[in-house]
């Protein structure tokens, strides 16, 4: 359906994001209704006008491995959250007023890694898998090669045109989706020195989070914060909190506490490890912040609430550094990724997956709420998407994490689940490959154990369940990404450029004429 164009309210944020609620109908329409909604959907898409103004802000949002199926059942789950059939409901960034699709290969691969599709949205140059920053010139896992190959980020002109600058993740901050913002490169998997073999150390190449505390361009980085605590402590060290000490978590093998180094570097800056410490965060008063949440990856939003220090939501982070950032008056340009999407279905779990979804729809949500469309570019997309898929006939409103329920020849629910060819039930989602069937979290015993593909008859199983890992059809050791586009949602200045079928690194393109381009 066609989009809402964003309300404006003298200069404000949206005056509703639900208004778009109106053109989505609910089980028993009259064709009536219809005719009547989309009559007023026509009326919207005539009345939508180019916004040419030189962008303020940029905020570009990724929802990693969130491809077009990913979306659509996440749309679904959050509406059935609400007691709505959900078919009908409208994700917030799906509100956003163009649409376009993004072409994700990388330059050596046909289904791409997030180190490639990351670094071509960045910098407008498509590059090869598994490198950042650097272009395809590069030779993977060696140093030598990648020097003088150095791609320069669309972040780092953010900075050296007088901008503030932010990055925010679920991910490890080092992960390769984030790095590609501010480092370079051969290999992605270079997170702290411990991760560089010995006979490419010394030869030029930083690893990622010295890169990150040492970023020069402007001013450097005034919001860092994500995963990844590991990269920055010492091997075997331990990190202090208020009221109590850690379990040994440093990787480092080179003794530095970057976390030290990072705060000598900005004594007025704030350094948070936990959900007190971002609350105490005042952003009218603080420069900037380095908030490193986790040893590794945050935790999935299903299991955000169970960590014993607390870690902010990705919603609760973008509000606090769209805060932070919007104290420059020269404007700021912040990423937001949703990391664990992406893992959620490595792993196999629809659950965690859309979970991490909807409440990156709700950070877009924040986005929009909390910046004019006149003067602020929001772009929601994904890196690549994944073999996850949306089947079998199922009548409307059956739980999407459900098992098939269809319906009956005069199209009516028959209330019992469709059949297999062998007899047993299948759920709606479920993936191409990956380790199969399994009940449980990654890391459970069962998981270590060689992948079981194999069809089960699920009595007893709640397959809405966030310990649920959907059947598989090729065994994996873990599943992975697919190479089909992805959508691009687009809002505010020089959104309309974003429209039919583009390389992803045009991405990057529309960023910069946003920014340097306004109407004569």
């Amino acid at each position: 359906m066609l989009k809402k164009v964003l309300a404006l309210a003298l200069g404000s944020a949206l005056t509703s994001l639900n208004s778009t609620a109106t053109l989505a109908l609910e089980p028993g329409a009259t064709p009536q209704q219809w005719l009547a909604a989309g009559e007023e959907a026509l009326r919207e898409a005539i009345n939508q006008r180019a916004n040419k103004r030189l962008a303020k802000n940029v905020i570009l949002f990724i929802g990693d491995g969130m491809g077009v199926s990913t979306v659509t059942a996440a749309r679904i789950l959050e509406g059935q959250l609400r007691g709505q059939t959900g078919e009908e409901n409208e994700l917030a960034f799906e509100m956003l007023p163009y649409t376009a699709l993004s072409k994700v290969y990388n330059t050596n691969q046909q289904t791409p890694d997030s180190a490639g599709t990351m670094t071509a949205m960045m910098t407008g140059v498509k590059t090869k898998a598994g490198i950042i920053g650097v272009d395809d010139n590069t030779v993977r896992g060696d140093c030598a090669s990648s020097l003088g190959q150095q791609l320069d980020t669309f972040l780092e002109q953010s900075e050296r045109r007088g901008w503030s600058t932010g990055v925010v993740t679920t991910a490890r901050i080092t992960h390769a989706t984030p790095a590609a913002t501010y480092a370079k490169s051969p290999e992605r998997n270079w997170e702290d020195i411990s991760d560089i073999p010995v006979s490419e150390q010394g030869k030029g190449c930083m690893d990622i989070a010295e890169q990150l505390v040492y970023f020069n361009a402007g001013d450097g980085l005034e919001v860092a914060m994500g995963g990844g605590r590991r990269h920055f402590l010492p091997k075997d060290a331990a990190f202090n909190t208020a009221d109590a000490v850690s379990a040994v978590e440093g990787d480092r093998t080179d003794g530095r506490d970057l976390t030290a180094e990072w705060q000598d570097l900005y004594p007025q800056g704030a350094y948070v490890i936990d959900q007190a410490g971002f609350d105490a965060i005042d952003p009218d008063h603080t420069e900037r912040v380095l908030g490193l949440f986790n040893e590794s990856h945050m935790n999935y939003e299903n299991d955000r609430g169970l960590d014993l220090l607390g870690e902010p939501s990705l919603s609760e982070m973008t509000a606090k550094a769209i805060d932070l950032l919007d104290n420059n008056r020269n404007g700021f340009f912040l990423m937001v990724e949703s990391g664990r999407i992406d893992h959620g279905h490595h792993a196999g779990s629809a659950n965690y997956a859309l979970n991490d979804t909807i409440e990156f729809a709700q950070a877009v949500r924040v986005a929009m709420e909390s910046t004019d469309p006149r003067d602020t570019l929001i772009i929601v997309t994904a890196d690549h998407s994944h073999v996850f898929t949306i089947a079998g006939y199922p009548t409307r409103g059956n739980p999407i994490l459900g098992t098939v329920v269809g319906n009956d020849s005069s199209g009516a629910s028959t209330g019992i689940n469709e059949l297999a060819a062998d007899g047993f039930p299948y759920t709606t989602v479920g993936y191409t490959n990956g380790l199969g069937y399994a009940e449980g979290t990654p890391g459970d015993a069962i998981y270590n154990f060689l992948p079981n593909p194999g069809r089960f008859l699920m009595a007893g199983v709640d397959t809405t369940d966030p310990g649920y890992h959907q059947e598989a059809l090729v065994p994996l050791s873990s599943e992975t990404h697919s190479g089909e586009d992805v959508a691009i949602y687009a809002g505010g200045p020089w959104a309309h450029l974003l429209q039919s079928t583009q390389e992803q690194s045009f991405i990057y393109q529309v960023m910069k004429h946003a920014t340097h381009k306004a109407r004569p």
